[in-house]
Order: C-alpha cells, then structure tokens, then sequence
C-alpha cells in the first residue's frame, strides 16, 4: 500500500477509528482498493503493525531539518499557518543560537542577499528589458514569448562570433601585423590549386560593388568572410598555433553549445507540457480560473485576450466533441476518411517534390550561368545570383497556403490541424535548404571527364567551400530583405488601407494580425542556414546578429503600430517549447551537411586551412598522431569499439533508469492528483455531516433562531458529531 493510504491503515495498539472517518470517501475507496487486490492486502497487514500516529492526514507533524529550514518562508510550499508557524520556530532557534551556529546562519544569509542583488543587476542588464516589458504590457505574455525567443537567438549568434573571432580571425589578424614565423597550408603547384577569385579588374562600375556585396563574390571574396581567405596553417611565436585544428574545433564547439543551450531551455518548457496537457479538465480549469494575463495594460489587448481565452475554451469543447465523433465511427466511415488522408498526403507529397525539383533545376541553372562568366544587364545578373533563394522564398510563401487548404478536408481536431501543418511548414523550409545543398553537393564533386583528378570539380570551384559560404551569405541577405520588404511594403500599407479606406474589401481585409509560429518559422530558418554556413562564412553569425537586431526593431514598430495579436492563438505560443523543439530539428538538419563535408569530401586544395589535408577531419588523427605516447594510447582507447560498445552500454542503462524514475514520478504525480480529489470530496462529506448536525441541533431547540450559514452552531454541531461518534 502506498504511503499515502497509510493515513486510513488500523493500528492494532491506537484506538479504534472512528466512525465519522470510516465514512469518508477516501477511506471509502481505500477498502475498496484492499479489497480487490491481494498484493495490497499483504502490504496493507504488514504495515498495519506501524503506529499510525507517525504518518497519515491527522497525524503530528513534526518538522522537517531537510533544505527547507535554508529555504526562505515565503518560497515554502505550505499554509498561511503552516508558513506563520516555520516563521516563529526559526526565530526562537535564530535567538537559541550560538557562535558556530549563529555565524553559519549570518553567512547564509549575506550570501543569498548577495546572489540576489547580483541577480537584480544581472536582470537590469538584460538585453531589451524595456522593450520587451512593454510588449508584455500591450499584447500580454503570447507575443513576448517570441520577442524572448529573438532575443535568446541574438545571444546565440553572439556567442558563436565570439568562438569563431577568438579561435580562427583573431590569430590571422594578429599575425598579419606582426612578425612571427608563420607556416602557410603548402600546395604542389598543381592545376588543382589555382584559385583566382572573381575579383574585378580594371574600371568598375558602381552597380556591381552592389552586386558584390549581395552576393559575397568580387571585393569581398578575398576577405575574413569566407573560409578561402584562411590560408594559415601554423603560427610559431612562443608556443606553435594550429589554425586547421583551432578551426575545427570552434565549429564543432559551436554546435556542441547550441545543442546544450536549447536542450538547458527546453527542459522547463517540456515538464510543464507533460503536466499541463495530461488531463482535458484540468486544462479547462486552468483557462477559466488561471487563464487571463494580468500584465495586459491595453484595453485593445484586453479585449483580444478574453476572445482568444473565449477561443481556446471552444476550441477544447470541439475537440472534446470530435473525439466522440472519431470514437462512434463506423469502419466503412473509417476506411472512407483514411483513403482520403492517404490521397491528400499523396498530394503533399507530391507538391513537396515539385517544389524540391525546381529548387534543384533553379541551382543548377544559377550555377552553370554564372560559370559562364558573361556580362549582362545588372538587374538579370542578379535575379540569376539569386535565382535558387527567390524559388525558395516562393516556395516557403505557397506551400503554407496549399496546406491550409488541404489541412480542412482531413478531419482532424482543431489543435492537432495546426501541429501538422506547422511540422509540414517546418519541412518544407528546412528541407528545402538541404535541396540547395545536395544540388551543389552534385555539382561540387561531379567532373566532366571520367574522373576527378582533384577529388571535386575543381574548373567550376577551386575553393567549394567558399562557394557554399557564398551561397549560405546570399539566403541570410535575402531573407533580411524578404522580412524589410513585407513589413515595409506589405503590413503598413495595409494598416493605412484598412484605417482610411471604408470599402467592403478593407473592412474583409481586416487588420494585420501577429502570426506567431509563422514568424518563429522565419527565423528558424534563418539560425539553420547561419549554423550550416558558419563553417564556411566565419563571420555569418555575426551578420545574422546584426539581422537579427534589426528583425526585433521591425517586428516591434510592426507589432505595436500596425498589427494585433492573433485572435486565434497558438497553444504553445505562451511557452517557448514549441520554439525551442522546431529551432533543436533545425540544428539537427544543419548537422548532417556540416558532418559530411567535413569527413567525406575532398577538401579544397586552393585555399582555406585544410589544403594538406585530404579532409577536413584528417587533421585530428595527424594531431594526435604526435602526441606523446600515453595520451596518444588514451586516446585511442577512447576511440576504440570497446569503449564505444560500454559508453552505449552505460547510457542505454542510465537512460532506462531515467525513464523508470520519471514513470514513477508520473504515478507519484497520479497519486497526488487522486488525493487532491478525494481531499474534495472528503471536504464536501464533512461539510454535509456539519450541516445535517446543525439542522438535528436545530430541531432538538427550535427556540433558537438560527443564524446565516452554520457558523453559530458549530460548537453545538461539533458536540453532536462527538456524541454520534461516542454512540457508535
């Protein structure tokens, strides 16, 4: 029997229960559950020679020396009176203690007022607190979570510039100005090693600096933005620098630390989740009793946040209301609506490899015209530069709409309808990256002879990675002017249109609504292609903070002049779980690009840090190869089978203890849940018994004029029930 059942366990040396209690619901249910399971009973017996005096709802409850006597009163999960109390027992220890005792207390104390005023200014320093704040206050706690969500990518892209400035430009930047011995990456002097950049010669005109600077080619190809320009491969001062080594691990590291950092912040978001959306009741109870924000200050968004709460309250009762539909179907209505969802999946599937082959037809075109090295008209030479991010732009902006469309006939509930078309949203964005990258993965190490003396097409790329860098920097840039353009161009003359305008298709326009996951999406995107470019664009995640900073002052000008929030709001919106899950899929597709030109592909022999290397990863084993000889064997018995096969071993059974522990934390949480309710009902009982008390003192001295609720009669009521009892 469970700790808890214990409260209703006999104890053979108390007295006997009482009668009122055997009453009670929840000892009701307790025999019930002793009855109808044997294994209970054999508990429940051995238990019952324990004094139940120690444990149990009336029990004495002693206090607890555990961290809760360090914890302040205020932070303790207990009463009003429980919290009264705890306060006058630690001040009449406080006074009882002394020397070791008093000054371990003292010290406690400053430190924790110490952690928290370093908090408050730590909190004070926040990037954007005001901003952010008034957001909060106008449009509540949904749409912050975005702007919070932006401001934890800036952080990010920070961190990642300062991995890759400290690790990799800061060493070249140094050396260029001084005079240390510096050993450059050799080349044999072979064709496969003449890199002549697309540096303009001669008279240039203004139009193409323009073009150079969007594109990343000309002026700007032969500089830190781009892995060619790392030619360096030792630097000897004091101590011998290894830049392929350093460049290597600053890639890996950055990848290492986003990892962590989602998973740190998605952890809270997910055990809310779990509890939260376990039980429909409780979701009904939190909306209606828990649900209004009371950071809202705006009477607009006051007003939006009761339909939204109105919205959300609908929407569980049609959700509720399709379950039943879904569980009284016929199997002829069964078969009939999964032959359509396979149809329409069908057509997703379809629409999705259409979009993909254009993607791959419109790199491929883009790559061939400009091998060709032709001049023509500026503003052709740019749409041909940017041909496979504006299909891919295109493609992001249609297949959302076909969606929803196709989304309305499937017959799903109104929560799950969102969740797939958003994951479908998520897939087409993300995969379309990986479209780009395959098609100049297949141009890259394709030759036009039989075989590929350098290892990679090296007549179209002589520095691939420089290419791929300059490709990643081309989507960064037109995605910024994408998002520019559409509030410039797109969301403020709406509001002027819908404000001034009284015509029928105006008012049906209506005005712009903030779509969150639609905006999360957008920038998701945008981290993708900054991990999978970083590599080759060092200073890619400093360009994308900068985008991003400029994103958060759009978005805010937006949000509080044109738009409002969505009346029709995102579940997790409130959270940034949903964020966090979608931004941890993004770095995982941006793994499997980063991985295989590391390990698989022949690394360029005209530029960058690894041209003595066949790959990129062949520097490691080099490096450890000249370690000294026990931490070279150490490391390779890191690397062998045998620790590999125990290292899994190990985390197969830490990750089963894992799950035990959190299905018995589950029962717990069951269990708790279980006596809250019967708590209820033992509350309800109790109260009808006073009240049938009160109404038989009542008859027994009809002289006496009774009062309003039962509060006059409670002691009388109260000797009643202890008479009943005594009877018994």
């Amino acid at each position: 029997m469970d700790a808890p059942d214990a409260v209703f366990v006999p104890d053979r040396r108390a007295p006997s229960s009482h009668l009122l209690l055997e009453q009670l619901p929840s000892y009701q249910s307790l025999l019930y559950r002793r009855k109808t399971s044997s294994s209970s009973r054999r508990r429940g017996s051995g238990r019952g020679r324990q004094p139940s005096i120690n444990s149990g709802k009336w029990a004495e409850q002693k206090p607890v020396h555990s961290g809760e006597e360090l914890k302040p009163v205020r932070e303790l999960p207990k009463s009003m009176q429980e919290k009264q109390h705890e306060k006058q027992q630690r001040l009449q220890q406080g006074g009882a203690l002394t020397g070791w005792g008093l000054w371990r207390l003292n010290v406690h104390r400053s430190l924790k007022r110490l952690k928290e005023d370093g908090m408050d200014v730590l909190s004070s320093l926040q990037l954007w607190r005001a901003d952010i704040h008034l957001i909060e206050g106008m449009f509540g706690t949904g749409i912050l979570s975005y702007f919070s969500f932006l401001r934890f990518l800036v952080l990010l892209n920070f961190i990642m510039f300062l991995l890759m400035f400290v690790f990799v430009m800061l060493p070249v930047i140094i050396t260029s100005h001084s005079t240390h011995n510096i050993t450059y990456s050799s080349s044999n002097g072979s064709e496969c090693s003449v890199y002549l950049g697309s540096s303009r010669q001669g008279l240039v005109v203004f139009h193409e600096h323009i073009t150079d600077l969007l594109s990343g080619t000309g002026f700007l190809e032969h500089t830190y933005l781009f892995y060619g320009y790392y030619k360096l491969e030792f630097i000897h001062s004091h101590f011998t620098y290894n830049l392929p080594l350093a460049y290597l691990l600053a890639t890996i590291t950055y990848l290492l630390l986003s990892l962590l950092w989602i998973v740190k912040r998605s952890a809270a978001g997910f055990k809310r989740k779990l509890i939260q959306d376990e039980d429909r009741f409780q979701s009904f109870c939190n909306k209606v009793f828990a649900g209004w924000d009371f950071c809202i200050t705006n009477e607009n968004a006051a007003r939006l946040k009761r339909s939204s709460l109105l919205y959300e309250l609908k929407m569980d009762l049609e959700e509720e209301r399709i379950k039943r539909k879904m569980a009284n179907r016929t199997r002829g209505e069964k078969c009939r609506i999964y032959a359509l969802r396979a149809a329409l999946n069908l057509f997703v599937m379809a629409v999705l490899v259409a979009c993909f082959y254009c993607i791959y037809v419109a790199t491929v075109f883009s790559q061939r015209k400009q091998a060709e090295d032709q001049k023509s008209n500026f503003l052709l030479e740019l749409v041909v530069e940017y041909l496979p991010s504006i299909v891919i732009t295109l493609a992001n902006f249609i297949t959302p709409l076909i969606f929803n469309l196709i989304i309305s006939f499937e017959d799903y509930s109104p929560a799950f309808e969102i969740r797939f078309t958003l994951m479908r949203c998520v897939f087409m964005r993300l995969a379309s990256i990986g479209v780009l990258l395959f098609s100049l993965w297949v141009q890259i190490t394709s030759c036009a002879a039989t075989d590929c003396p350098c290892g990679y097409n090296h007549q179209l790329y002589p520095c691939w990675e420089t290419h791929v860098g300059q490709e990643m920097y081309k989507l960064v840039i037109f995605d910024f002017l994408i998002i520019a353009a559409v509030t410039i161009f797109v969301e403020f003359p709406r509001k002027i249109i819908v404000n001034y305008c009284d015509c029928g298709l105006a008012k049906w326009w209506g005005q712009q609504e903030f779509g969150i996951p639609q905006n999360v999406l957008e920038i998701v995107y945008g981290q993708t292609i900054c991990w999978i470019g970083t590599f080759y664009c060092p200073l890619l995640p400093a360009i994308n903070t900068v985008k991003y900073i400029l994103v958060f002052y759009l978005k805010k000008v937006s949000l509080v002049t044109n738009c409002r929030p969505s009346t029709r709001p995102f579940r997790a919106s409130s959270s940034h779980f949903f964020f966090l899950v979608v931004l941890l899929i993004g770095l995982a597709l941006a793994c499997v690009p980063v991985v295989v030109s590391i390990a698989e592909i022949r690394s360029s022999r005209a530029c960058g840090p690894f041209v003595s290397y066949s790959t990129s990863w062949e520097v490691v084993p080099r490096v450890v190869s000249q370690l000294p000889t026990g931490l070279r064997s150490f490391l390779h018995a890191l690397a062998s089978e045998a620790f590999a096969v125990s290292f899994f071993v190990i985390t197969c059974l830490g990750m089963f203890y894992v799950i035990a522990l959190a299905g018995a934390h589950k029962r717990v949480i069951e269990q708790l849940r279980d006596q809250l309710v019967m708590e209820g009902r033992d509350k309800r009982f109790l109260i009808q018994k006073l009240c049938q008390a009160q109404q038989v003192v009542y008859a027994r001295s009809p002289e006496r004029r009774p009062l309003r609720g039962f509060r006059g009669h409670r002691n009388d009521a109260g000797l009643y029930l202890v008479e009943l009892e005594t009877q018994a």
